[in-house]
């Protein structure tokens, strides 16, 4: 029988109903995912042999748990992915504010329905997403807030003192009765609200203002923390941690791969700039090489860390960058450049924490380093290391071996210069790459499999990772990308301008 014609309590033990307790029917519908071979976390990437093991033994000891690790690793995504485990409808009192369950009544509003009606008692089914409830714990948080308080309006209109249950507003956690419940941040909350969580932890007990009321809550309870938030602004009482009985470690990915596939699926990137917009590989790998940086940077907080969601921000506004091209020319399909990296930097100096040294920088200079060394990491995946290369000496003749960029170095060494903007239509782009000599060859050497589009990429990353080498100058332009001239020429340039923001991210 569908469950919508299920309408009374009579229905329903008809049916043959039997009701589980919320961590029971979470335990039984993992054994059922976990011998069917499927996961119930379907958006979690990076923690299928970690974190997700973690979870499904406390699930199965039917435990209440703390996430705890550093912002932006999918704390609160794993406890909403959760709900997957209940079951998909819920039987409930209709009318209750609580969520009875009709087999097993608590509040005194189901208990006097249920004794008026009897198997004529209307019911209500709620689905899955409903059972869900969260909180953000903040300083300002109540016991009134999370637990419930005396109404004074409803005692007098129901003509009831206030020790009767009737004259109860019921605070957010009893609301969310036969569910699974979030607390967010938990340190933030204050010492003395986090005590009133003993009893609905250990014994399912609340009490409001004195007056003791037994209310068997049945609830999974789960908790975010950061470690930081320990000595920045609070803690988690001990008694508080000592009755939450799994403690689940978080991390940040694990590698490059697991960290593009989680960009990739969380990017909001709408169908219109997919069309405009192609990002290739290279670029895509270069947003995930800054937050690998970044989270071993001697300037970056590392106890506060670095979300996930910079390199989120960063490829979108990465796409925006080379669809603001689109937009501006001749409307014609367009592929990121390195030059539209410039684009990326309000993206990285909003998602990390500077320690001393890094705030003497200044967070753009923090930025752009972050990536000129990413390019440095990525440069050598593709061409011979060019601090390697000066020493190398010729296997017959002992003599120093040939600068395998000296073609593209003697060209600049000229005084020649060439500009990168990222206005530039497809044309000009690649025309200003090939005044560059030798520079082409250099690339088909060592990418010989490329294709004519990836060599054009391929040049222009080439020119920036000679220069974050010191082999050729850069400097931002005001106009939106880069100049590229001899290392002299780069050094009068800064001199000329006295300004350290003049030498853009070299």
């Amino acid at each position: 029988m569908a469950h919508e014609e299920l309408k009374t309590l009579g229905d329903l033990l008809r049916a043959g109903y039997r009701a589980k307790t919320v961590k029971q029917e979470l335990r039984d519908n993992l054994i059922r995912c976990i011998t069917e071979k499927r996961s119930p976390f379907h958006s979690v990437i990076g923690y299928e042999n970690t974190v997700i093991p973690d979870v499904e033994r406390a699930v199965l000891s039917r435990h209440n748990m703390l996430f705890l690790g550093l912002r932006g690793q999918a704390k609160t995504r794993m406890a909403r992915e959760m709900v997957n485990l209940l079951d998909e409808w819920c039987p409930v009192v209709a009318g209750s504010e609580i969520n009875d369950n009709p087999l097993n009544p608590i509040s005194a509003y189901a208990k006097a329905l249920i004794a008026e009606k009897g198997n004529d008692t209307p019911i209500a089914w709620m689905h899955r997403n409903e059972r869900y409830g969260e909180k953000l714990a903040t300083p300002d948080v109540s016991v009134a807030d999370l637990i419930g308080d005396i109404d004074p309006i409803k005692a007098a209109n129901l003509r009831v003192s206030f020790a009767d249950e009737q004259a109860l507003h019921y605070g957010i956690i009893p609301r969310s009765n036969r569910g699974i419940f979030v607390i967010n941040e938990l340190p933030d909350l204050q010492a003395r609200i986090q005590v009133s969580l003993f009893n609905i932890l250990q014994e399912g007990d609340i009490q409001i203002r004195g007056f003791k009321l037994r209310l068997p809550l049945d609830m999974l309870f789960i908790f975010t923390a950061n470690p930081e938030d320990y000595t920045n602004r609070g803690s988690i009482v001990t008694p508080l941690k000592d009755r939450i009985e799994s403690q689940i470690i978080t991390h940040y990915p694990k590698s490059t791969a697991i960290s593009r596939a989680i960009t990739q699926q969380e990017a909001d990137i709408l169908p219109e700039q997919n069309e405009n917009v192609f990002v290739p590989e290279l670029c895509q790998l270069l947003v995930e090489q800054i937050a690998a940086e970044a989270r071993k940077s001697e300037f970056v907080d590392q106890k506060s860390g670095v979300s996930a969601r910079l390199t989120i921000s960063a490829y979108e506004n990465l796409v925006s960058s080379a669809e603001r091209r689109v937009l501006a020319g001749d409307g014609k399909r367009t592929s990121v450049r390195i030059c539209d990296f410039i684009g990326i930097v309000p993206s990285i100096t909003g998602k990390i924490e500077l320690v001393y040294e890094g705030e003497q920088e200044g967070s753009m200079n923090v930025a752009q380093k972050l990536l000129s060394q990413s390019i440095r990491s990525l440069f050598v995946h593709y061409f011979p290391d060019p601090q390697a290369s000066k020493k190398a000496k010729h296997p017959k003749t002992g003599k120093p071996a040939p600068n395998p960029f000296q073609a593209v170095v003697s060209w600049f060494d000229k005084g020649n210069r060439v500009a990168i903007l990222q206005e530039y239509s497809e044309q000009d782009y690649h025309a200003e790459l090939y005044k560059v000599d030798g520079l082409y060859g250099i690339v088909k050497q060592f990418l010989p499999t490329a294709t004519e589009p990836e060599l054009s990429l391929f040049m222009e990353f080439l020119l920036h990772g000679l220069a974050e080498f010191s082999l050729i100058g850069k400097k931002q332009v005001e106009a939106g990308g880069f100049s590229f001239n001899d290392m002299l020429g780069g050094m009068l340039d800064f001199n000329m301008t006295g300004d350290d923001d003049a030498d853009g991210f070299s």
